[in-house]
């Protein structure tokens, strides 16, 4: 574990997109998908009301085909909304990065792409200095690629360690096991990632309650953020607590 935590969480409230619509998945399958909102930037409209800084978007198609599904909805989240924004799903090629990034996106998220090819991490983040975050996705302390179908056979830390000094922005840590079953985030995982790098991690995947973003807040000051999806549409977690609960006890 880390030193004495000193700074806030921030939280990023996810839209994963399927068709169109604003969904959440359980585990990572696409058959088990619920709807929330047939209409993300109005999604968008309540993070703002409710005082978030940021917007965690997924193209849920995009991960599992390679490529942007659902960019007319990411376009008219980011022609309306106030928000940071960050995307991750389908990037897959410089074309892509430059595509979203040129569109206003704040930063893209690289999954598959980033543990196949770190050069390809290397140049993004060259031409794009503190807008690329790469995601880590885990089951079983094994980390997975193509929308979670694919296995690398690396720890979440090996592929992490690739990426330092390269000038990632962060580390989006999912432990696909927890995502969307609201069984609370895995924070002894999250937290040795955050003690094996010097990359910012965020952490993703089973926030159910306050406590979990209390847990995170106070287990080590690499953790920079937690992804929340699920807990907030279910009203399980409070908009204005959880930001209250994000900041550690002093």
């Amino acid at each position: 574990m880390g030193p004495e935590v000193s700074r806030a969480l921030t939280i990023y409230p996810a839209i994963d997109l399927k068709s169109g619509a604003c969904v959440r998945l359980l585990h990572g399958r696409m058959d088990q998908a619920t709807v929330y909102n047939e209409d993300p930037r109005a999604q968008a409209d309540i993070f703002t009301e409710n005082g978030f800084s940021w917007v965690h978007i997924v193209d849920l198609d995009g991960a599992f085909s390679g490529e942007s599904k659902n960019q007319t909805v990411v376009e008219a989240i980011l022609a309306k909304t106030t928000l940071k924004t960050q995307l991750g799903g389908g990037i897959r090629d410089m074309a892509a990065v430059e595509l979203w990034l040129g569109l206003g996106m704040t930063r893209i998220i690289l999954g598959t792409a980033a543990v196949r090819d770190v050069d390809f991490v290397k140049t993004a983040c060259r031409a794009f200095p503190g807008q690329v975050v790469v995601g880590i996705d885990a089951r079983d302390d094994r980390v997975k690629t193509d929308g979670w179908d694919g296995d690398t056979g690396h720890t979440p830390q090996e592929i992490a360690k690739r990426f330092e000094g390269q000038g990632v922005a962060a580390i989006v840590y999912t432990d696909i096991s927890r995502d969307g079953a609201l069984t609370g985030v895995n924070v002894e995982a999250t937290a040795a990632l955050a003690d094996a790098v010097a990359i910012p991690v965020i952490a993703s995947g089973g926030v159910a309650s306050l406590r979990d973003i209390e847990q995170l807040a106070g287990a080590h000051d690499n953790i920079e953020g937690v992804i929340i999806g699920r807990a907030l549409y279910d009203g399980r977690v409070d908009p204005a607590a959880a930001l209250k609960a994000a900041t550690p006890a002093k």
